[in-house]
């Protein structure tokens, strides 16, 4: 219950109207496509790149909501690729062991048991995470840290290194296939984006979780149970990451221990970028929908320029500082 603290609501409301980031993300989108026109005509504008792009972009979108969340409350979610990886084993494991080539009938409820599974794993995940930061006082980055070293050990421990691979063409169809020409997993990151902001917004929970990210020790003494918003916070957070694995793995055809590492890195940036506070109580889904876009048409920009992967991964850390610093900078000049 928020006890009517309709002061902090409109506090946050006016933060939302007086946001110029999403102006800022327009236009920067505007003019990357304007340039890519100009510079590359036909080349990386194409409707088979477009498409690529529309496969791609759904699980580092949908990690990037999973680490958005816990930063609006003032903490982060170091463990989101490996709690990724780990439910995607877990699913790859199901499938692979009860799924044979002489079984009879129709191998989807199984397929189901395996998503079912592999997203209860990451959501008690979540919830681990929730109840050391909540309940047992560790710094969300040190909890999540430790989680991601755990979990990351158990995956490669299970795994022995090796790829668990060969699932039903059922399965693939989540991360591979199109509805009325549409990538499945683009639709599926956009249902969840439009739940997570309605979620964020308009209720309760939502509410809360920027009002303890902007304060909260205030946010104790208005009646608000931070610690069980903060479980909640986390454990959405790991559901996040079991269906981002769910589209990864089935269009990979693989489960891996080490898969999709470097996204970690991104996901960061792209939360940063759309304009979510790093300190937490402020950030908007759709900054960070914007960025997102922003981010996949530069990287297929490199792509195509034929940048090394490596090199690619020291202009998103060089980006990351240079926005945070920016940031900085702007809070400390008012």
């Amino acid at each position: 219950m928020l006890n009517n603290n309709d002061n902090n609501l409109f506090n946050i409301r006016s933060i939302y109207q007086k946001d110029p980031t999403l102006s800022i993300l327009v236009i920067a989108l505007l003019l990357i496509i304007l340039s890519l026109f100009i510079f590359f005509p036909g080349r990386v504008l194409t409707a088979n790149n477009f498409e690529s792009m529309a496969f791609q972009l759904p699980e580092l979108g949908i990690l990037s909501l999973a680490i958005m969340i816990t930063m609006l409350s003032g903490g982060i979610n170091l463990s989101i690729i490996a709690t990724a990886n780990m439910a995607g084993i877990v699913s790859a494991f199901i499938m692979t062991r009860m799924i044979t080539e002489s079984m009879t009938g129709s191998p989807i409820p199984i397929i189901l048991l395996a998503i079912l599974a592999g997203w209860l794993v990451s959501l008690l995940i979540g919830i681990f995470n929730g109840v050391l930061i909540a309940y047992i006082g560790v710094s969300p980055i040190l909890a999540t840290l430790g989680t991601m070293t755990l979990v990351g050990g158990i995956s490669i421990l299970v795994t022995k290194g090796y790829v668990v691979s060969g699932f039903p063409e059922e399965y693939q169809y989540l991360g591979n296939g199109l509805f009325l020409g549409i990538p499945v997993p683009f639709l599926i990151f956009l249902g969840l984006a439009i739940f997570v902001s309605i979620l964020l917004r308009r209720t309760p929970f939502g509410i809360a979780n920027y009002l303890i990210g902007s304060n909260e020790i205030a946010t104790r003494f208005s009646g608000i149970n931070v610690n069980r918003t903060l479980v909640k916070t986390y454990a959405l957070s790991g559901l996040l990451c079991g269906i981002a694995s769910t589209i990864m793995i089935s269009r990979f055809n693989s489960a891996k221990a080490g898969y999709a590492s470097s996204y970690l890195l991104i996901t960061i940036l792209i939360s940063v970028l759309g304009g979510v506070n790093p300190y937490g109580g402020f950030g908007r889904i759709g900054g960070l929908v914007l960025a997102l876009f922003i981010m996949q048409l530069v990287s297929s920009t490199f792509n195509f320029l034929g940048l090394s992967s490596h090199l690619t991964i020291a202009i998103w850390g060089l980006l990351l500082l240079i926005t945070i610093g920016l940031r900085n900078i702007k809070s400390t000049s008012i």
